[in-house]
């Protein structure tokens, strides 16, 4: 048996640059793992594969599938098929990933069977091909598969290194509701930005350590359209502020809102800060 960890992220910025060819969104972002994670088991069967999940514990839990609608179980067949054998897999995953909440939930975990997938059955696989196969699964589980600091372009599958950014606290708070990605980027594209992040600019203060001028910049151009279904992520990022947050932002398609501070002491008063929302502490990882 063999154990491998699904860390959350979070989009320090989220831009959209239009509509490709293909029908998916140009993107940029920065993105950034972070410690709260699931956690999977993974063990050799004979062939195919089976899932078996705990998502009691987390809000939304009971609107994960548990079959091949599932991205760890997808993620499984996709690596059996880039590999061209049945290498079969047993699947437990214990959800501490809120559902449905911009925060790749279900990338990471797909990103963990491919990574643990790997491991199990000792292919070593390059990082490009465990990207490859992940690419056929979502968009965000490349980055999954890397984690760390990274520059994403293109649907989100072209990946950059960036320096590491340093070990802040990090507050979670999801308000109630759920906000679906695809409707999301649709009502983005009825009125979409006319003007662009400074990412390289963001980039550039983040590596040397200038993150007072990198927070002013952070931005998310879907938090805009998320306020029209959940006003409350609003006043959940105020009151995240108010209570001493450094940067406060929705994080991808939303719900929820993250705030960054260097003070676990403020760490807990801004949790305290948001009591009608789901909140968790962790860190930069």
């Amino acid at each position: 048996m063999l154990k491998e960890f699904a860390r959350a992220k979070v989009n320090l910025t989220l831009d959209i640059l239009g509509v490709r060819a293909d029908g998916y969104h140009e993107v940029s972002m920065i993105m950034q793992t972070i410690e709260l994670c699931d956690e999977l088991e993974l063990e050799k069967i004979s062939g195919g594969v089976e899932l078996f999940m705990d998502a009691t514990k987390i809000p939304g839990g009971e609107t994960i599938p548990t079959d091949e609608k599932n991205l760890a179980w997808r993620a499984a067949l996709e690596f059996q098929k880039f590999c061209g054998k049945n290498f079969g897999v047993s699947i437990s995953l214990t959800k501490k990933i809120p559902a449905a909440a911009g925060l790749a939930g279900g990338s990471a975990d797909a990103a963990a069977v491919i990574r643990g997938m790997n491991r199990l059955y000792e292919l070593n696989l390059t990082e490009d091909e465990l990207c490859t196969i992940g690419a056929k699964v979502g968009s965000d589980v490349p980055f999954c598969i890397i984690g760390g600091t990274c520059f994403a372009e293109g649907r989100g599958e072209i990946l950059t290194r960036l320096a590491p950014v340093k070990k802040f606290s990090v507050v979670l708070a999801k308000p109630d509701g759920e906000i679906s990605t695809a409707w999301a980027y649709k009502t983005y594209d009825e009125n979409p930005a006319t003007t662009h992040l400074p990412t390289k600019k963001i980039i550039a203060d983040l590596a040397g350590g200038n993150y007072d001028a990198a927070f002013k910049n952070f931005s998310n151009v879907l938090e805009g359209v998320a306020l029209k279904k959940i006003p409350a992520i609003a006043e959940c990022r105020d009151k995240m502020i108010a209570a001493g947050a450094k940067v406060a932002l929705m994080s991808g398609s939303g719900p929820t809102v993250f705030a960054l501070t260097n003070d676990d002491a403020i760490a807990e008063k801004i949790a305290a800060s948001v009591d009608d929302a789901k909140v968790f502490i962790t860190k930069i990882f």
